[in-house]
């Protein structure tokens, strides 16, 4: 379970290692906050490297949503495996968060703002 942080032109890059759960949720939340102190405003959570998000993970992401927004920044995520994207799904997470399905779209959505970064298809053969 790690974090690292990485700049990528004016967006903060977080990479989240292992899960995001209750025992490091608040070193992923302290880690994005020191960087919106630090005036950054752009921040993306890619999720490559990551297989679970409990509960608490959900609400820390929740929370640094609504910190950054107030901030006048932006939050987004990246590269969510099937399992969490149907996590993000069933909570209605999904409405509150703008998910692409890989690094270089998210960031591009950052420049192009209006273009819709991920076309999910809800009819998931069950």
């Amino acid at each position: 379970m790690s974090f690292s942080i990485k700049k990528s032109a004016e967006v903060v890059v977080v990479d989240v290692e292992g899960q995001l759960i209750v025992g490091n949720r608040q070193e992923l939340k302290q880690k994005v906050l020191d960087e919106l102190e630090k005036g950054e405003k752009k921040f993306l959570i890619d999720f490559s490297q990551t297989g679970y998000i409990d509960s608490s993970g959900l609400g820390v992401l929740v929370s640094l949503s609504k910190k950054i927004r107030e901030q006048g920044g932006e939050l987004r995520l990246a590269n969510l495996n099937d399992d969490l994207q149907t996590l993000f799904e069933l909570t209605k997470l999904d409405t509150l968060f703008q998910i692409s399905d890989t690094r270089e779209r998210a960031l591009e959505s950052f420049e192009w703002p209006n273009r819709a970064s991920r076309s999910i298809s809800k009819s998931r053969a069950t």
